[in-house]
């Protein structure tokens, strides 16, 4: 493994991606609540933009997007354009692999569909090129598995080294119960700048694999950390619900907190659909870990195959 600190990720601890918000529906729980009944073109861009403005505002400088959020890439890209943040100000993170297909609906019998091909790499770069241009910052295979074997194809990675080289990074996100072989995988392969994984109370396997990433110089960015809405107020397990009431904190910001005390982690997204929600989200900054908070919710702990499983089972609403 070669370390490789080419590309650090921005200072700011936490990040905004627009994955609950770039498309009408999502695996999120409460989405009614939290969109209410008109979620068409125009005020989910409204709404993206005020979660930007208000990220923005509060200093977050890293934004997260995919081919397969729906509009999101177009939301940012429109909200950058007007906003007239120049490229640099701001790290760009966008995902390639899956195509939205969902035709903004709700009831959509299929919502996006995976191929990891360098076919679908060189038309889904071309799209993202056109939208966010100088802002592409960095480039990532969605969802990496080892089962998919898009890290052994090397039509593809011939593909990833070729942008590298001119002067995007390169990055991959992990998905399933065996994140930290494809982790690990990717670090032989020394060609990848970051890598994008699920981490949170509830799944905690990848953690000794992002360590190593870290350790050989990639930035690690944390996805999901309030698990689909799981680890809120609206489905809080009794303990974090409780710990979080007598420290005077909201469980997403508790649950978030636990990620920002680890070592390892560069970037801790939120996938805030309201301005209320991500305020809510960015207090984990000034949140202060202790050993106590780690011994009590350490019970929370799922087995992969479990906590993998539950998230499949989660309806797009």
């Amino acid at each position: 493994m070669t370390a490789n600190t080419r590309y650090p990720l921005p200072a700011t601890p936490m990040g905004v991606g627009l994955a609950a918000l770039g498309r009408p529906a999502y695996i999120t729980l409460g989405r009614a609540e939290d969109l209410g009944a008109d979620r068409g073109i125009a005020a989910l861009r409204v709404r993206s933009w005020a979660v930007l403005d208000a990220a923005w505002a509060a200093g977050v400088r890293y934004f997260d997007v995919a081919r397969s959020y729906g509009r999101a890439e177009e939301f940012l890209a429109g909200w950058l354009r007007e906003r007239a943040i120049a490229p640099g100000a701001v790290t760009v993170g966008s995902k390639w692999g899956y195509a939205y297909v969902g035709g903004w609906r709700t009831d959509a019998d299929v919502h996006e569909v995976k191929e990891l091909s360098a076919g679908r790499f060189r038309r889904q770069l071309g799209e993202s090129r056109d939208l966010l241009g100088e802002h592409l910052s960095l480039y990532q295979i969605h969802s990496a598995t080892l089962e998919s074997g898009v890290l052994d194809d090397e039509d593809v990675l011939a593909e990833l080294r070729e942008l590298r080289a001119a002067g995007v990074a390169v990055g991959l996100s992990t998905t399933g119960p065996r994140q930290a072989g494809t982790i690990d995988r990717a670090l032989e392969l020394g060609l990848f700048d970051t890598v994008q994984a699920t981490w949170n109370l509830l799944e905690r396997s990848a953690g000794p694999a992002l360590a190593r990433a870290h350790g050989s110089g990639l930035g690690v960015i944390v996805k999901e950390g309030v698990a689909n809405g799981r680890l809120t107020a609206r489905a809080a397990p009794r303990v974090l619900a409780a710990v979080a009431r007598e420290r005077g904190l909201t469980p997403d910001a508790l649950a978030l907190a636990a990620i920002l005390a680890r070592p390892w982690a560069g970037v801790v997204l939120s996938g805030a659909a309201s301005v209320e929600q991500l305020h809510s989200n960015l207090t984990a900054t000034g949140v202060g870990w202790d050993a106590e908070l780690d011994e009590r919710l350490a019970v929370l702990a799922e087995e992969p195959e479990t906590y993998w499983a539950t998230r499949g089972s989660l309806k797009w609403q």
